[in-house]
């Protein structure tokens, strides 16, 4: 006679998994698991066929050299150097390929530019249907295909941006495109700062100049009134001749008139024959604002970056990826398909 198993014992026997059975069970019912992971990898197939394709282009882009800036560059050194002398020594400014590359990098990121760009591109209207809000929802989606990655120097980082399209061909003509449409935004925008700063630096060297005569004919007119003054009282005191020993530069102006008539008549004469005397300084803001009177000389189209990696035609497609999908949502299957026999067993 066999002895009853205790209630505990019956309860852990309850519990346990039967992986003997459970892969009998899966075996007998891998019609089930093999035909639905090949349905559902047939289906992923057949969604690829109708699904967006996507390609994506991508630039790495670095700051100009001097040939590439061309007028601009000799343009905003001058202005530079005509700074350096009113600035304090020892101001370290970033070069002008830098500011240049700065600009075009604001440009690039710049989600204006972005959308300026694709409202101009045959690729955009192109897509469009009509609707104001469907059209504004696909430019909307361009906008975000067009992705800056900034770069960092402690990585060794370029900065680079990167285009997705439908076909190989329109990503890397977009992403050219693209990247020149930046670069000429970022020139107008430095054109027009060069432009202002010009204007600014002229109106400054003009006030300068002036202030520079004003103070010259204010010191000639005093030593106009001077020499005057001092022969009215050589006159009324009928001086003709000098009566001291001490040069005439070194004579105050209150005694003047002791140098005489003659001496007293001919230096009024030189005086209003030379008139007011100017320095150094006063020449060289003369000829400095001369030039610039003659305003900058603006380039549209000059080249605010170079490449690293210049744009190609994308060989592998960045979506839909046809071999991962097909494997993951035949696993998928595979796995609904287990799911059924395990159901159709127990029944």
């Amino acid at each position: 006679m066999t002895q009853p198993l205790p209630k505990a014992q019956l309860q852990s026997a309850e519990n346990e998994l039967d992986i003997r059975g459970l892969f009998r069970t899966l075996w007998s019912g891998k019609r089930w698991i093999i035909g639905f992971a090949v349905l559902f990898a047939v289906i992923v197939l057949i969604y690829t066929f109708f699904a967006r394709q996507e390609w994506s282009a991508t630039a790495i882009t670095d700051r100009p050299t001097v040939n590439m800036l061309g007028g601009y560059y000799s343009q905003q050194q001058f202005l530079r150097n005509l700074d350096a002398k009113a600035s304090p020594a020892g101001t370290i400014q970033p070069s002008v390929m830098d500011e240049a590359y700065k600009e075009f990098i604001m440009q690039l990121a710049s989600w204006d530019t972005r959308r300026d760009f694709w409202s101009q591109t045959d690729y955009y209207k192109q897509r469009m249907v009509g609707n104001s809000r469907a059209d504004a929802a696909l430019l909307d989606e361009l906008i975000n295909d067009i992705q800056f990655m900034p770069g960092d120097v402690l990585k060794s980082v370029s900065d680079s941006v990167k285009l997705t399209a439908e076909t190989a061909p329109d990503a890397n003509n977009l992403l050219r495109q693209y990247v020149a449409f930046a670069s000429q935004r970022a020139a107008g925008h430095l054109n027009d700062e060069l432009k202002g700063a010009w204007a600014a630096r002229t109106i400054q060297m003009k006030a300068q100049v002036k202030r520079q005569e004003e103070v010259a004919q204010t010191i000639f007119k005093r030593r106009i009134n001077s020499v005057e003054s001092a022969l009215k009282v050589a006159e009324q005191h009928n001086i003709s001749r000098s009566e001291t020993d001490v040069p005439a530069e070194e004579l105050p102006d209150s005694e003047l008139f002791m140098l005489g008539r003659p001496m007293l008549q001919a230096r009024l004469e030189n005086l209003q024959a030379s008139g007011p005397t100017y320095d150094l300084e006063y020449d060289q803001g003369r000829a400095m604002l001369n030039t610039l009177n003659v305003g900058p000389t603006l380039d549209p189209r000059f080249q605010t970056y170079r490449y690293l990696r210049t744009p190609e035609e994308p060989v592998k497609r960045t979506s839909p990826r046809r071999a991962f999908l097909m494997v993951m949502w035949g696993i998928v299957g595979a796995l609904v398909g287990a799911g059924v026999a395990l159901t159709r067993r127990r029944v």
